[in-house]
């Protein structure tokens, strides 16, 4: 009710200003020819006066009189012609005073209406943040989330790695207590976009190891049952970010989808706060930084913070965290048959090699690669493509120190 009194008053007072500068004008508004008509009366006064004093002689005065007198004439004229504009009447200019009242307060109503919220009570920013985080722990579960999300459709791939990655299924599902073969069997669910199997695979690992799980690990989990819900970040998901978080502050892409997850529950002010530390973190290059730079102009403006976002350093297209097979991938897939084991393999690099060719990718895929070409022994293609991520990352220190750590690690360099 205050806001309405407020509001009232105050639409009240702009109409009145109007009102009353709609009066003045009336009554101001006096003819030129009027106030001319009376300076030339008072020259006639004049003259008669400087007459008697002796300061004229009779013929000027004459002279003068003849002159002032047809301006009074011509001033009267003019005056007659125009007094219907002087005289408007006074109910003309209540009514248009009382017009522009109307327009100036029904149209705040109205502009109101269509762009506030009527009703809506004034809140605190300690109710606001209470509000957020009742919302935040009535929010939907993981399994509801997926029940909402299209059916699993299996996308077209060569036959020869479907029928590969149903081997590696059945393998992981005879051996229930694999750590290698449900870490690869998480991964390449998810390159398939099968985020359901993946993060079910991926929970089963980290059981496994426990105590021994890694912020990737969990950063992983996490990104995989948001890609299964489709966006969202369920109170599962935010479980296992925190995970991630709780074992390293900055791992990148927990800190990405923390702030996601903070957007998605009205909480902006946090999102931009831990958005643009990310950011000014790096590495420029990094896939999480791309996707940061998206979001942090609307949680500035959300926030209500004043934010330039800085200018974008150049970097090759970012790829997705989970792509690509690391040493450890192709170690994992020694327990299929050694024909097998090598198609695999072969697949697995080849496809890695084509896509960071074509597309390119992070520092952490070129490293991988390295180390999947240094298992299976081609020291030779894997100095190539050293020397190539090289020339690629040349301009971004942080990145040229990651490819050069896993030369390092392949034997590649002293």
């Amino acid at each position: 009710m205050t806001f309405w009194i407020i509001t009232s008053l105050m639409a009240l007072s702009v109409a009145f200003l109007i009102a009353l500068a709609l009066l003045r004008v009336r009554s101001d508004g006096d003819p030129a020819a009027a106030s001319d008509l009376q300076v030339y009366r008072d020259q006639l006064k004049d003259v008669d006066r400087d007459l008697a004093r002796g300061i004229i002689a009779p013929e000027d005065a004459e002279r003068i009189r003849t002159e002032v007198s047809r301006r009074i004439l011509a001033a009267d004229a003019k005056l007659t012609q125009s007094g219907h504009q002087a005289g408007q009447p006074r109910a003309v200019t209540l009514g248009a005073a009382a017009a522009a009242g109307i327009v100036v307060i029904g149209g705040a109503m109205a502009l109101y209406q269509a762009l506030g919220a009527p009703g809506y009570p004034d809140v605190g920013l300690s109710q606001r943040i209470a509000a957020a985080q009742e919302r935040s722990a009535a929010r939907p579960r993981q399994t509801e989330a997926e029940a909402r999300m299209p059916a699993y459709v299996e996308p077209e791939i060569d036959p020869a790695y479907a029928e590969l990655i149903a081997r590696l299924r059945t393998t992981v599902a005879e051996r229930g207590d694999d750590l290698q073969g449900l870490g690869l069997l998480a991964e390449h669910e998810a390159n398939l976009g099968n985020y359901v199997a993946a993060h079910a695979a991926k929970a089963r690992q980290i059981a496994l190891k426990g105590a021994q799980s890694t912020a990737i690990d969990h950063a992983e989990l996490a990104e995989m049952l948001i890609a299964a819900a489709g966006g969202y970040v369920s109170p599962e998901a935010e479980e296992h970010l925190q995970q991630a978080l709780s074992r390293d502050p900055w791992v990148g892409p927990a800190r990405y989808y923390w702030g996601l997850m903070l957007m998605q529950n009205d909480r902006p002010d946090l999102a931009f706060r831990i958005w643009e530390q990310t950011l000014r973190a790096g590495p420029p290059t990094a896939p999480w930084i791309a996707p940061i730079r998206d979001g942090l102009p609307e949680a500035a403006w959300r926030a209500g913070v004043e934010y330039e976002l800085p200018p974008a350093v150049s970097a090759p297209p970012a790829a997705p965290l989970l792509s690509g097979p690391s040493a450890e991938d192709v170690a994992a897939a020694q327990d299929l048959s050694t024909e097998d084991r090598a198609a695999m393999i072969q697949g697995m690099v080849a496809q890695l090699s084509d896509r960071l060719a074509t597309e390119g990718g992070s520092a952490q895929e070129w490293a991988r690669l390295i180390g999947a070409l240094d298992v299976l022994g081609q020291t030779e293609r894997a100095t190539a493509i050293y020397n190539e991520a090289q020339q690629v990352f040349a301009d971004a220190p942080q990145a040229l120190a990651i490819i050069q750590a896993a030369a390092r690690q392949a034997g590649l360099t002293q």
